[in-house]
């Protein structure tokens, strides 16, 4: 008999997880002809480029079901939004579940219904994860209380002892930091976790997470679209003062630049609003800087990153460090100056400058979203202008590492490569454990009907 599985994903409502989540499953579907895939979309606002792409996916073998918004999604809490938001799709998605895999609600309700995550970071940071829960729980350490200091700590997932200056802000904030800790027992709880990553980038991670308590990790990157750009998919933008330091350092320095230049979104939209084009971008520029850098420079709104990092005349990327970010730089070979602003980029830039040495710094413990604080950190025109000279005029080393990650990476998803392999264990993995659980359904079933007569 052929084993047929049908998989249902439910990716966050941004942008960047879906896409991911999207390409994991064509992936999946592409290595097995008996696989079926379902995408269960949470949406709670319009959003026409999710829509777009969802619509250009239409040819494929992947089914999409969009969710009702909850009634009570006008009320979740920015500090727990993504528990809150999970909380309120639950009864969604038990019932679009049941309608395709025809479970009964016991079981979808029963503790041994775990399923796989997909880790849209990376594997150190989910290692972070697991160790700030172990602190919390089995310490009674609350990381918010290292807010203000420069600690430094042995994380496993981790060759070098980790500052807390680096933790990511949404941790340091205690009316944050208990959402963060339901996520990470919600991913200990997982059957198995397949993270977007490949072994050659992070093995040593890789090999802790296995070593430790976790869930069995699968390694399954770099898991990237290559085929459109997403414009929602990006989140960098900075205020007035610290634009003017940006375009001080760039004529400075003398070196050619591209730079997308927008501003930040109207803090009215709520915690999904994007950033926008500038109508004018003179206007928070300095006086004459457009003619002064003409010959050298060229500013633009958004930026088709992926074609730009795939053009020969790039040379280095000033970066946020989103892991997604992180993966298409090493991807087309080019190396990072590291200016990360928010979310887990501070770890990211660690990684990439300190552990792997695929990036330079330009400001390691930046955040945009301060700690306790209305006043955002303004970058001085020195700093970066120290760190743009630091990779155009001494970073060859850096560029031979990040080229040889790139041939890795490619490598890592050919037949037989790292994640390739990893991949087609995971669906047997998957298939294994359905056919397992049927069994035991079968069984009951049986042994039901045997005492019933």
């Amino acid at each position: 008999m052929v084993m047929k599985a049908e998989l249902v994903f439910i990716p966050m409502p941004r942008l960047g997880h879906f896409v991911s989540m999207a390409q994991l499953a064509k992936l999946l579907l592409d290595l097995h002809p008996n696989l079926s895939i379902t995408v269960l979309i949470m949406k709670l606002i319009p959003d026409a480029e999710l829509d777009a792409h969802v619509h250009s996916l239409t040819a494929t073998r992947i089914k999409f079901i969009h969710l009702p918004p909850p009634e009570t999604h006008k009320d979740l809490s920015p500090a727990n939004f993504i528990t809150n938001l999970v909380q309120t799709h639950v009864p969604l998605v038990k019932q679009a579940a049941t309608n395709i895999v025809h479970y009964s609600t016991s079981v979808l309700d029963s503790p041994r219904f775990a399923g796989y995550v997909f880790y849209a970071s990376g594997a150190a940071f989910l290692g972070f994860q697991f160790y700030a829960l172990g602190l919390h729980d089995e310490q009674n350490v609350n990381i918010f209380e290292l807010k203000d200091s420069d600690t430094e700590f042995t994380i496993p997932s981790y060759l070098n002892p980790v500052s807390s200056k680096l933790f990511p802000t949404v941790m340091l904030k205690p009316e944050s930091l208990p959402m963060m800790n339901t996520l990470a027992r919600g991913l200990r709880k997982a059957k198995g976790i397949m993270i977007n990553t490949f072994w050659e980038l992070e093995s040593h991670a890789i090999s802790s997470l296995s070593e430790g308590s976790a869930p069995p990790v699968y390694p399954v990157g770099p898991i990237l679209n290559l085929e459109s750009e997403t414009r929602g998919a990006s989140k960098g933008s900075f205020k007035g003062d610290q634009v003017k330091e940006i375009a001080c350092a760039l004529e400075q320095s003398g070196h050619r630049f591209l730079w997308s230049l927008r501003q930040p979104p109207d803090p009215s939209k709520g915690p999904m609003a994007s950033p926008t084009d500038y109508d004018d971008g003179s206007e928070v520029l300095p006086e004459g800087f457009l003619d002064r850098t003409h010959g050298i420079g060229k500013i633009i709104g958004w930026a088709p990153q992926l074609a730009i990092l795939g053009h020969p005349a790039i040379g280095w990327f000033v970066s946020h460090c989103g892991w997604n970010s992180t993966l298409e730089s090493i991807w087309f070979g080019v190396p990072i100056a590291a200016w990360p602003i928010y979310a887990e980029q501070q770890l990211n830039a660690f990684k990439s400058v300190r552990e792997l040495g695929l990036a330079v710094e330009i400001k390691m413990d930046y955040r945009r979203d301060g700690i306790g604080s209305d006043e955002i950190e303004i970058v001085s025109a020195k700093t970066i202008e120290k760190g743009i000279r630091s990779m155009m005029e001494e970073g060859s080393d850096v560029r031979k590492r990040v080229k040889e990650m790139s041939e890795k990476s490619r490598k890592a998803l050919m037949n037989g490569g790292s994640s390739h392999s990893t991949t087609r264990r995971l669906v047997d993995d998957v298939l294994d454990h359905a056919l397992r659980k049927l069994a035991r359904l079968y069984s009951g079933a049986e042994r039901r009907a045997k005492e019933a007569m």
